[in-house]
Formats: structure tokens, C-alpha cells, sequence
């Protein structure tokens, strides 16, 4: 059996998870996000990695730290769109991202390939 310890999650892995979890509408506005000292422990992360996390969720509008009291997903004003609408657009951009990402990773290689078939045809003196 190969069982390899987990590596701890990144803030950018809990704040995506989170972000996929209001996307999903598993916390709507007003919802109260766990507690980040208890979350780090769960996670068995620093309570700063868990901070980190929530302020990428607040810099993308989806919550807002309320002194003393938690982070909560915000409750949109009339005619903004709703946290899930964000995360849910949010996500839509990822999943793009990393598909634009992987086209171009391809292209790259396949730029090298063609460079390198230009570069031995030239040194052995091909047409």
C-alpha cells in the first residue's frame, strides 16, 4: 500500500474550493464562512494560509471579513450580481484559462519541433 501524506492545501486551493462552493450555491449571501482558526486546524494549515484565502475571495467581491464577527458571503446590491453569479463567472474564467494555457503550451512545443527540423535541415544544407 503507497500512501503518500497529502500535501496541506495552498490559500489558492481553499479559496478556490470556497469559490466553487458559492459558485454551487452551497453558501449564499449572507452565509457565514467557517471560522479560519478552526479551518486551519481542520486543514492543518497555517491560520494565515486560511486568511490569505479569504482575502482572494474578498479582492474577487464574493465575501467580507466583519471585524469580530467572521467572513461572510456579501449580499449583493440591487442590479450587482449575486456571489454564486461571481464565483460561478469566476470559474468559468478558470477553466478557459487553463484550456488557452494548454493550447499554448502545445503550440510552443510544436514551435520548438518545427524550429528544430529548420535548424537540422539547414546544417545538413536541405531545401
Amino acid at each position: 500500500m503507497d500512501s503518500k501524506p497529502q500535501k496541506p492545501p495552498s490559500a489558492k486551493d481553499i479559496a478556490a474550493r470556497f469559490r466553487s462552493k458559492i459558485a454551487d450555491g452551497a453558501y449564499s449571501p449572507g452565509s457565514r464562512l467557517p471560522g479560519a482558526k478552526n479551518l486551519a486546524q481542520e486543514l492543518g494549515v497555517a491560520l494565515m494560509t486560511v486568511q490569505g484565502a479569504y482575502q482572494q475571495l474578498a479582492a474577487d467581491g464574493l465575501v467580507e471579513g466583519r471585524r469580530g464577527s467572521g467572513t461572510y458571503v456579501v449580499d449583493p446590491k440591487e442590479g450587482q450580481p449575486t456571489a454564486q453569479q461571481t464565483a460561478s463567472s469566476l470559474r468559468d474564467l478558470q477553466e478557459q484559462l487553463h484550456h488557452v494555457t494548454s493550447r499554448l503550451a502545445d503550440l510552443a512545443d510544436r514551435v520548438a519541433e518545427l524550429e528544430a527540423n529548420r535548424d537540422s535541415e539547414a546544417l545538413r544544407g536541405d531545401k
